[in-house]
């Protein structure tokens, strides 16, 4: 098995490393420079793993997917999305980016983990004691969904018509916002040009040149600039400063 994760701020990493580990597959992001038709074709069934953006999955993984269209081809495919509340069908839309059984879903699992939208209003950081929580439970749907496999059990989530109905509805906007997010990026005097955002974007949008960060409309709203600057200078969409940041899962939630 092989398995495939974007992640914009360490949350599907951590799935997508502790599902390889219970099932001894190879692990890779696919911002790595790795010839990944090649690593598709070579193996029978594929894990992928992402976060859910509004019911869908994050542009960067759909180009990927596209991509890779003919390698995916015939493949059996678990789907491991992650989620900060509810995502309707989030993992089912992965198989809308390819044709009419092009691929066999074996697994499917909604994934909740911590919050790591830091700036809009209503949505607070995970305390730790709910972040252990979560990550209990995502261990046990780990486990599960392995067990499943190896018995060749089918265990699928999210793929209902009802499901298909709440994430239509959560999804329907979601072009639209997404393009415009792509746009509508800011970054505050605060900023000191340290790159450390340049050097993160999975996208390349932005850049530095003269002192000062531009961007070039092609956010994939994975948030990771946000969480990370240490000035909280830059935000997308939603332009309150971060007064908390979200860096991943430290050494002790994940050992806990």
């Amino acid at each position: 098995m092989l398995t495939l994760y974007f992640s914009g701020t360490g949350n599907s990493k951590h799935i997508a490393e502790q599902f390889s580990a219970k099932l001894g597959a190879a692990c890779h992001s696919i911002e790595e420079a790795l010839d990944f038709t090649a690593l598709i074709s070579a193996h029978e069934k594929i894990a992928v793993c992402y976060p859910i953006y509004g019911s869908r999955v994050p542009r960067i993984m759909r180009e990927f997917a596209q991509r890779h269209a003919n390698a995916f081809q015939g493949k059996q495919l678990v789907i491991l999305a992650t989620q900060l509340i509810f995502s309707g069908d989030g993992a089912r839309v992965f198989t809308d980016l390819f044709p009419k059984g092009h691929v066999q879903v074996i697994a499917a699992a909604h994934v909740l983990m911590p919050n790591n939208v830091c700036n809009f209003i209503g949505l607070r950081q995970t305390s730790a004691r709910r972040t252990k929580k979560m990550l209990t439970k995502a261990q046990k749907q780990i486990d599960q969904i392995a067990s499943d496999i190896q018995n060749k059990h089918i265990n699928l989530t999210g793929v209902s018509g009802f499901s298909k109905f709440l994430g239509s509805i959560q999804g329907k906007s979601w072009p639209s916002f997404e393009l415009r997010a792509q746009r509508r990026i800011k970054i505050s005097k605060t900023c000191n040009a340290c790159g450390l955002c340049v050097k993160l974007c999975p996208t390349k949008n932005l850049e530095l040149a003269n002192g000062e960060i531009t961007h070039n409309h092609n956010c994939t709203l994975c948030l990771r600039c946000v969480n990370a600057c240490p000035k909280q200078a830059i935000t997308v969409m939603f332009h309150k400063k971060p007064k908390w940041q979200h860096h991943g899962l430290s050494i002790e939630e994940k050992t806990t």
